[in-house]
């Protein structure tokens, strides 16, 4: 993805999580595809999608079960 793509998206993740320290970092080798960080931490992935005619943005975050111990 181009770097002015990449930075409406994060403005957009960051608004809309409420994060301010939410990164987005480009994947090796996959124009379509973003890794989305909390400082170091690994929360998901952001991907390109583009159907008939129509672009659209996908977010994928997996939970793992251990993720909500203790809450």
């Amino acid at each position: 993805m181009k770097r002015e793509e990449v930075t409406k998206l994060e403005k957009f993740l960051r608004r809309s999580l409420a994060s301010a320290d939410l990164k987005l970092k480009p994947v090796p080798k996959k124009d379509d595809m973003l890794e989305v960080h909390r400082g170091e931490e690994f929360l998901g992935l952001v991907y390109k999608l583009e159907e008939d005619g129509e672009l659209s943005y996908e977010l994928r975050m997996a939970i793992l079960e251990m993720d909500l111990e203790g809450l």
